[in-house]
């Protein structure tokens, strides 16, 4: 299996309000380094898994959505937790939809997220994609 990633960071604001999470219940911020993967059996007809450019410009621009904002306030987290986990699934749902769009994105056989919020702690979401 061949794969490519891209990363790139960008910065939220949200709560976490259940007991579970401690002081992470009030409003905070987060900085995060969004590293998306992009999963193939073969390479394409230019020897690459899809474009190194394409690739980061979509997620630039799912990323634009989410940078600066409070996800206790935007549409896509409306009534849900936006943990670290929520988000990496939001992240590659988005990517799915988007990168199906190329000329490569059929071929992809997954789409994994990682967000780091420090050298030491990560999450991540790995989506498998239909065979077409």
């Amino acid at each position: 299996m061949f794969s490519l990633t891209v990363r790139r960071h960008f910065m939220i604001a949200h709560s976490l309000p259940r007991e579970a999470f401690g002081p992470a219940q009030g409003l905070h911020g987060a900085t995060f380094v969004a590293e998306v993967s992009f999963r193939r059996p073969d390479l394409n007809d230019d020897a690459i898994v899809l474009d190194i450019g394409a690739a980061g410009g979509i997620l630039e621009e799912i990323l634009e959505d989410l940078n600066y904002k409070n996800l206790d306030e935007h549409p896509a987290f409306k009534g849900k937790l936006s943990t670290t986990e929520a988000l990496a699934k939001h992240i590659a749902d988005a990517m799915a939809t988007r990168i199906q769009d190329t000329e490569d994105g059929p071929a992809l056989a997954g789409i994994d997220v990682v967000l780091r919020e420090n050298p030491d702690a990560w999450a991540g979401y790995s989506l498998e994609l239909p065979a077409k």
